[in-house]
């Protein structure tokens, strides 16, 4: 087996909650009785838009929600789509302690819409752990895309057989392993710690 030396991660449910998920969506229709079916309709429609950097937040919001008069703002319903996400402070403590172990490259495979992701990435101090991010909404296409892989691979200048792939979607996962790059699915803490130590990278805390 060849020396691990870059990973890339996906951030949703590997080192933050989910974002923008359809548990935040039905609780967001609920909180501001909003019928759940037609916006998740409109959604559907949008979401892969609004990832792949083609529209803005406020664009989505618009033909999602405000097509039509509401009795909340704008802002209120961006404040709580933003209040969706919170850390996993394990993980990301997990990876801290193995980029400096082993002296790797860290590059987030990830994709989300502008907005949300400069709030997560600022608000959880993510470039503390990144070396740099590849988001969708930056190169205008999203995973299971080959080709936003294949631009991972070209900026972090690594080889497959060097590098790891992590993510919480198995599809993802075999999209990666089928371009050759070790990968595995994230299912929670202590099998990642334990797929990890098996590429050859044990983390030094429990």
């Amino acid at each position: 087996m060849h020396k691990i030396t870059t990973l890339f991660l996906d951030i949703g449910s590997v080192l933050l909650t989910n974002g923008w998920d359809t548990a935040s969506r039905k609780l967001a229709s609920k909180k501001f009785n909003i019928d759940y079916e037609d916006f998740a309709e409109r959604h559907g429609y949008l979401s892969s838009l609004y990832e792949e950097g083609k529209m803005t937040l406020n664009d989505y919001l618009d033909k999602a929600i405000f097509y039509e008069e509401r009795s909340f703002s704008k802002t209120d319903f961006k404040n709580f789509i933003f209040s969706q996400s919170e850390p996993i402070p394990k993980m990301i403590e997990l990876f801290k302690n193995l980029k400096s172990k082993y002296k790797l490259k860290i590059v987030s495979l990830n994709n989300e819409g502008l907005e949300l992701s400069r709030y997560r990435v600022e608000t959880f101090k993510l470039n503390d752990l990144f070396d740099f991010f590849v988001t969708s909404c930056f190169v205008n296409m999203r995973k299971p895309d080959e080709n936003i892989y294949k631009l991972a691979m070209n900026l972090a200048y690594s080889k497959c057989e060097e590098s790891l792939f992590i993510d919480d979607r198995y599809f993802n996962v075999e999209t990666a392993a089928n371009l050759g790059i070790n990968a595995f699915q994230h299912k929670d803490y202590k099998t990642t710690r334990e797929e990890l130590a098996r590429y050859g990278l044990k983390a030094d805390i429990s």
